[in-house]
């Protein structure tokens, strides 16, 4: 059938390597945030000398480089010493701290986890980061189920720094006192890129992830800017892979301006699959905003409620920050008025959705 032909007859690629172009990759200079990883190294510079560190607060909206800045720190601290233990933990993927500590005895390569319950693995966790010292990053903080575990480094592990990533600058605002009072966080702000920014950090992935003369000059412009009007470097990778992949497609050994639209077209069908991937929880509670659009969120937790949702207020909150951070729907505080502070939620419609850059 030949189906196989135009690619098998065009050996040449135009990516040199895929890799650069996911949204977890680290790459080696982090353009733009160098100021945020001062303020961020000199809290953990105490560590050096054997004192204790500073911790962090770092906020900022999604796809801004908090994550990779911070992961970036993380792995040149690991090349310098052996007598400080960088653990970052997702708490999107582990937001108990039982899972969180299950998480850091993996990192630790501590095995012998099995009918040991939360206090006696945090006990074993302690004796072993206590011998020397411990940069704890807990990305997503707001998705934590409680705050335990920042109470515990806290009070319990003698040399440390605690960064604290989010997206709300509020949100430490609300810790529990007795958190904030021993957190004591210097905090460090991510703002959007600017639009000479946003392509010189998609610039310098292109040239990790493509070959030279792979992109037409404008056909890049047009993936950049597009990236830049959607306040989003993660949406700027997506694109430059997709039009990449439509280049190949068409045995195409130049990206064109036309291979950057097949792309921006996707992000409307990659939305409507990362809609369809949530869990039935989670668009259960899209279909009562979805119905309830533009009301405060109480007012929206009881029309859950009486549609027969069960889960607590707080799992509700986290689940509507949950589809904010994926642009589902949109969140806005207003303060004072005659019933005081208030959160309305509007229904988004389709978006699209992607892991922290």
């Amino acid at each position: 059938m030949g189906l196989f032909k135009d690619v098998l007859g065009n050996q040449e690629s135009v990516f040199r390597d895929h890799i650069p172009l996911d949204y977890d990759y680290i790459p080696k200079l982090v353009p733009y945030r160098e100021q945020q990883q001062r303020q961020i190294a000199a809290c953990i510079k105490p560590l050096l000398t054997k004192r204790n560190g500073r911790n962090v607060f770092v906020h900022g909206p999604p796809g801004v480089g908090k994550t990779v800045a911070v992961k970036h720190l993380l792995k040149e601290l690991e090349e310098e010493t052996e007598e400080i233990v960088p653990l970052y933990i997702n708490c999107w993927q582990k937001n108990s701290m039982y899972k969180i500590v299950l998480e850091i005895c993996d990192l630790l390569d501590y095995r012998f986890t099995h009918n040991k319950k939360t206090d006696e693995l945090f006990k074993i966790i302690k004796d072993i980061l206590n011998k020397k010292a411990v940069v704890i990053v807990l990305d997503e903080a707001d998705k934590l189920e409680d705050e335990d575990l920042i109470y515990n480094v806290l009070e319990e592990i003698y040399r440390r720094t605690v960064i604290l990533i989010t997206n709300y600058k509020d949100w430490m605002a609300n810790l529990d006192n007795r958190i904030k009072s021993r957190l004591t966080a210097e905090v460090v702000e991510f703002s959007h890129y600017t639009k000479e920014e946003t392509h010189g950090v998609l610039s310098e992935r292109m040239k990790y992830a493509f070959y030279p003369d792979a992109w037409d000059e404008d056909a890049f412009a047009l993936a950049a800017d597009k990236a830049h009007e959607l306040k989003d470097i993660r949406l700027g990778l997506y694109l430059l892979r997709e039009a990449g992949n439509a280049a190949e497609d068409k045995a195409s050994k130049r990206i064109t301006k036309d291979h950057v639209n097949v792309g921006i077209s996707k992000l409307e069908e990659f939305s409507i699959k990362e809609k369809e991937a949530l869990e039935d929880e989670t668009k259960f509670i899209l279909t009562v905003v979805k119905n309830n659009t533009g009301k405060k969120i109480g007012d929206i937790f009881k029309a859950y409620q009486t549609e027969g949702g069960n889960s607590g207020y707080k799992t509700f909150q986290r689940k509507i920050a949950k589809l904010s951070d994926n642009k589902f729907v949109s969140v806005k505080k207003i303060s004072g008025g005659a019933d005081g502070n208030t959160t309305l939620i509007t229904y988004n419609g389709s978006v699209t959705q992607l892991s922290d850059f």
